[in-house]
């Protein structure tokens, strides 16, 4: 998809709790719901995105309130499963901020989404602003710790070689931080600022046990 190419200002969403995507983040979902099915095929009909969007609460079970802030993710892959799920990959693309929800006649929810804001998120770690050494070095430093209080294993050959956004996203997506956490490290400006969020996640979070497992 072209950094050039316009963002419909007219977005379906998908409310999943605890799914953060952040832009250049790749998200695998199985869709199965009907209502989702039918938004998954809308969208690879045109223009093959859909917004990511936690909501805020239960609401009323169905339509709960949003988050104000989401991820455009564009379908780079999809397929049909024989028993009649798809399976899709979403690439992140562009943060949004939501000023309306539509009243619609779909079975999936729809918004006004404004982008302005979030014009930076098309940099790259290849053509923007990596971390500095010593903010690199605290994440690191940071997640060996948050890691031994948890019991998680890591592999520190691919944490060390990955590149400072995508270890970023892995970390958002892999820990498993409470959604309102994920949520403020979607809001944070760029990335210096997530990384920044992540280590005060992390050393809030690693005086509390939890169950052993493995983050690659």
């Amino acid at each position: 998809m072209s950094d050039a190419a316009p963002l419909p200002s007219v977005l379906p969403v998908f409310p999943l709790t605890g799914a953060v995507l952040l832009p250049g983040g790749v998200m695998p979902l199985n869709i199965f719901e009907p209502r989702y099915l039918a938004m998954v095929r809308a969208a690879i009909a045109s223009h093959g995105l859909i917004g990511m969007i936690q909501p805020r609460g239960p609401g009323d079970g169905m339509r709960p309130p949003l988050y104000a802030i989401g991820c455009v993710g564009h379908i780079t892959e999809h397929r049909d499963t024989e028993d009649g799920r798809m399976m899709i990959e979403l690439t992140g693309v562009q943060r949004f901020r939501v000023l309306d929800e539509l009243d619609v006649t779909t079975p999936y929810r729809q918004i006004v989404a404004d982008y302005a804001e979030f014009a930076g998120d098309f940099a790259s770690s290849d053509d923007g602003p990596a971390l500095n050494p010593s903010a690199r070095a605290s994440l690191e430093d940071t997640l060996r710790d948050y890691l031994d209080a948890k019991g998680f294993s890591a592999d520190w050959g691919a944490i060390q070689h990955a590149d400072d956004e995508s270890l970023i996203t892995t970390l958002v997506t892999v820990c498993p931080f409470d959604p309102v956490e994920k949520q403020a490290v979607l809001e944070a400006a760029d990335l210096a600022s997530r990384a920044a969020t992540l280590t005060a996640l992390m050393t809030f979070s690693a005086g509390f046990g939890d169950e052993p497992g493995m983050v690659q």
